[in-house]
């Protein structure tokens, strides 16, 4: 990966056995795996695992990975799956699939848990009151802890990523497929950390590549998007992120929280319309 790596996160370690509860008969162990999806992330993949040592189980899911992934993920001593998904949904089934602990953690590569995080978690899944858990997020652009100005598709202030074994599905989708879950749903306190860009120039790449994703899932859906409606959001985006959300507050890291939101649906809109016009010229020089 380019740039520099993420600055290292270090967490405190569990003992081997994630969670025993007493119920009144004996001891009955409560498990959790946690499932990490990466692909060529071998400038984070150690540090998230390394926070993710307290689980009973690890399962690294590795999407069309040419680094030192893999090496690093079984040096760790998880369970490795390698495989080539075009889509994000059934890659991230395929984690879920391969864990056979009762309460699952879903963890990007660039996602840190933390020791509170672990007690809160702990303490969840004891005495649940719901079978998922939004866990929120502490968002952060290299170094610097942005808090405003985040949303629709550059980052979400929480996520159900704790969840009890068989409650949650992914459906189709290149970028940000549905997702089956229950209607209830617990909340955390303590925040996940995640890095989600380097710096600004990698905010622009990914908008980029997830606008390039979601373009193709439009295409595949036959949903064409409308220029009116990409420009009107060019608008209201735009002044949610960085007013509504607050993004004035975060300085230049919110001029661009702000502009790359209003950005993405036209750019989406751009996309799909210069590929149906390449493919009407190929059409005609048949």
């Amino acid at each position: 990966m380019r740039g520099k790596p993420y600055p290292p996160l270090t967490c405190g370690v569990a003992s081997p056995s994630f969670l025993a509860m007493s119920d009144g008969s004996g001891i009955k162990s409560v498990t959790l795996a946690a499932v990490v999806i990466a692909r060529n992330e071998e400038a984070q993949l150690g540090a998230c695992l390394e926070a993710l040592r307290f689980a009973d189980e690890v399962v690294v899911v590795l999407d069309r990975s040419t680094d030192r992934s893999a090496e690093i993920a079984r040096g760790a001593g998880a369970q490795v799956i390698e495989g080539a998904w075009e889509l994000e949904g059934p890659r991230r089934n395929a984690g879920l699939d391969a864990c056979h602990s009762d309460w699952i953690l879903e963890v990007d590569a660039d996602e840190r848990v933390t020791p509170a995080l672990v007690a809160e978690i702990r303490a969840a899944i004891a005495k649940p009151a719901s079978d998922v858990f939004l866990v929120p997020m502490a968002n952060h652009i290299g170094e610097h802890f942005i808090a405003h100005g985040w949303g629709a598709y550059n980052g979400i202030a929480a996520k159900p990523i704790l969840f009890r074994a068989g409650t949650k599905r992914w459906g189709a989708g290149r970028v940000h497929p549905s997702i089956a879950l229950p209607a209830s749903r617990g909340v955390l306190r303590e925040k996940m950390i995640h890095f989600v860009d380097r710096d600004i120039a990698d905010m622009f790449r990914r908008l980029n590549r997830y606008t390039d994703l979601a373009a193709l899932d439009a295409i595949d859906k036959g949903e064409r998007p409308r220029l009116p409606s990409a420009l009107r959001r060019l608008f209201s985006r735009g002044w949610k992120s960085y007013v509504a959300r607050q993004g004035y507050r975060e300085g230049a890291y919110g001029v661009a929280l702000a502009t790359f939101s209003a950005l993405y649906p036209l750019l989406i809109y751009l996309k799909v319309a210069t590929h149906e016009a390449a493919q009407r010229t190929g059409d005609k020089n048949r």
